[in-house]
This record gives structure tokens, C-alpha cells and sequence, in this order.
């Protein structure tokens, strides 16, 4: 209303005097982790306006206490971790919260960094991020492009295949079920209350497991592979949604945009967890001394990896060229994905 920007170092100030008129309140908590509240606040709010300079954009949306799920902590300033003994438990102590016993589920190497407490529903996570030294892994003597998909989870330019197992999918129909019974029960009441929590309880699983296999597998790729090229794919653009067509031949009409259909191949794209895979596949190779390669995805599913021409797809699996034939669609894209990586064919290991 007043037209005058409001920046961190503006609201840090203000915090400080904050903390000064209520010492036995927000006085008692630590400042850096308050600091990393507005820090988050400024993120926000920054990627807001730049979004919004390009065209229309959302206002962020107020983060009741309710739906503020996490808070950030630097190590030594308001917060301490205890590596858990033999047998024992770890520890973390926080500034006006005290000590908090910690089940341990590894050992945490390097020097911890930050703490970050994380709520989801009932249960509690200390999430440690430490810095840690890369420890090479041996020469496996294999470089790889890898192809993501949606039928196949992967394939690789030397031929491997890695179903995709479809989490979200085998668990649509309880999903379904819970927030079917969900919407019939009375705000507020107890049933409502745990049937939010049953609910809760089957996304968590699917997240969990998704996660889990992406672990596995990138694990099972770093540890045989030197080198891992991978497209450099765009998923929030990927998903989303199609833009309305007004019909000019009727005012206040739309034409068909194909959202139907579009809505579940952004399902299966998310389900798959593209995005969350590369990372974390990124994170380990650096961490063992592996690459990895993020090339131009464009034309790789539809390019003959042999001679470059055009192919027709008529069914999902398969691709065929002018001059080589039917050839397997995932793994002649893998193998496109390792020429431009400038791994050779990718069909045999580089020298």
C-alpha cells in the first residue's frame, strides 16, 4: 500500500528489535535460525517477482503454523550434534527447545554444517548436512548414456533395462479411497482427524519408496560406471499444464487443449521422479569421483544413433529408420544421448 520495498536486511533489523522487547519469547530462540525464516521469506519473494516481470504470476502463499513443516539451524550457533554412541543414541540440542534424543540410522561423516529439525505429521527428522571430502571410487571402465522414461524407468546405451515401478500408481486406488471417505466426514471431527493421517501415511510410503529406488539405482550406477550422460530435461516445464484455446468463431468458448490427456502424462512424469533421480544421481558420482553429463534432449528418441536420419515411431518401444529398421526406441536414445555426450556409441565402454 505504501509502495516501499521490503528486504531481508530490513526485516533482520526489525527482528532484532523484535527479540530486544520480548526476551522470554522470541528473545529465547536462536537468531541465525529466525534469520534463515526470512532468508526463506526473501528466496520466495524474490523468485516471485521475477516470474512476475515475465508475465502473470501466483502471490506466494502465507505459511500458517500449521503448514510450517521445517527449520534451519547452523551448527555451533544454536544448535549441536552428538554423534550416537555404541548402542547408544545420538543427540541435538537446540536453543530454547533443549536436548532431543536422535535415532541414528549412519554413521555422518566430515564436519557438520547445518541441522535442520523436520516435521511430517507425527513423526520428527533431524536432517544433518555435513561437508565431506570426495572418496574416488576404483575405474569401473564403463561410460553410459542413460535414457529416462515412463514405460521403462531407464535404459542404457550398452543395453541394460531398469522397469519403472510405478509407485504412485499401485497406490492410486487407497489413495483414492482414503480422500473419497476424507470429504465425507465433518470438519474438524476425530474421524476427519485420522483419516488425515492414514492419508498422510500412504503419500509418505509412496515418497519414501520412490526415493528409496532412486538411491538404489543411482548407487548401482556410480558404482559401475566412470562416466554417465543424461538428457538435461526440463521437468517443471514438462508438466505443465496446456494453455486455454479461446474459440474465435464463439465468444466465452474454449477448444479442445488435450488437458486430459496431458494431466496423466504429467502423473506418470512426476511419478517417475525425474528430476529428484538426476540429482541425487549427480550427488554420488561427485561424491565418488565420478561424471555425470547433462546433454540437449531434443530429437534423441526420434534420431537413428548409426546415421542421424529421422525415424518414425509407430508404437512406444520401438523406432524405425529409413535405413537401419526397427531398432529398440529407449536404448537407441541412450545411445544418442552418449554420441553427444562424446562418449562414442555408447555401446561399448569408452577407451
Amino acid at each position: 500500500m505504501r509502495r516501499v520495498g521490503i528486504t531481508y536486511g530490513t526485516q533482520s533489523a526489525q527482528l532484532q528489535g523484535i527479540r530486544r522487547a520480548d526476551p522470554q519469547g522470541q528473545g529465547r530462540h536462536s537468531f541465525t535460525a529466525q534469520q534463515q525464516t526470512l532468508r526463506r521469506l526473501d528466496t520466495v519473494f524474490a523468485a516471485f517477482y521475477g516470474r512476475a516481470k515475465k508475465g502473470k504470476a501466483g502471490y506466494p502463499r502465507f505459511k500458517p503454523y500449521g503448514r510450517f513443516h521445517q527449520v534451519h539451524f547452523v551448527a555451533g550457533d544454536g544448535a549441536k550434534w552428538t554423534a550416537a554412541p555404541p548402542g547408544g543414541w545420538a543427540r541435538t540440542a537446540f536453543q530454547g527447545v533443549g536436548s532431543v534424543k536422535v535415532r541414528q540410522h549412519r554413521p555422518v561423516p566430515g564436519t557438520v554444517k547445518t541441522l535442520q529439525l523436520k516435521r511430517e505429521h507425527r513423526r520428527w527428522y533431524v536432517i544433518v548436512t555435513a561437508d565431506t571430502s570426495p572418496v574416488p571410487l576404483p575405474p569401473a571402465g564403463r561410460s553410459v548414456g542413460v535414457d529416462l522414461g515412463i514405460a521403462r524407468f531407464l535404459a542404457t546405451s550398452d543395453g541394460e533395462i531398469i522397469p519403472n515401478p510405478k509407485f504412485l500408481a499401485a497406490a492410486a486406488e487407497t489413495i483414492a479411497d482414503l480422500q473419497r471417505r476424507k470429504e465425507h466426514t465433518r470438519c474438524g471431527s476425530g474421524n476427519r482427524q485420522r483419516l488425515r493421517r492414514a492419508l498422510a501415511k500412504e503419500w509418505r510410503k509412496v515418497r519414501s519408496r520412490r526415493r528409496d529406488f532412486h538411491h538404489k539405482t543411482a548407487r548401482a550406477l556410480v558404482e559401475r560406471c566412470d562416466v554417465i550422460a543424461l538428457e538435461g530435461l526440463n521437468t517443471a516445464a514438462m508438466t505443465r499444464r496446456p494453455r486455454p484455446k479461446p474459440d474465435p468463431g464463439q465468444a466465452g468458448a474454449f477448444l479442445p487443449n488435450m488437458a486430459a490427456a496431458k494431466a496423466g502424462l504429467n502423473k506418470s512424469i512426476l511419478d517417475a521422479g525425474w528430476a529428484q533421480f538426476a540429482n541425487i544421481l549427480a550427488a554420488k558420482a561427485e561424491s565418488a569421483g565420478r561424471r555425470t553429463l547433462f546433454v540437449n534432449p531434443a530429437g534423441t528418441s526420434i534420431e537413428c544413433h548409426q546415421c542421424g536420419q529421422k525415424c518414425t515411431r509407430p508404437r512406444r518401444d520401438a523406432v524405425i529408420c529409413p535405413t537401419h529398421g526397427t531398432m529398440d526406441a529407449d536404448i537407441n536414445a541412450a545411445r544418442n544421448i552418449a554420441t553427444r555426450a562424446g562418449l562414442g556409441s555408447g555401446q561399448a565402454p569408452a577407451a
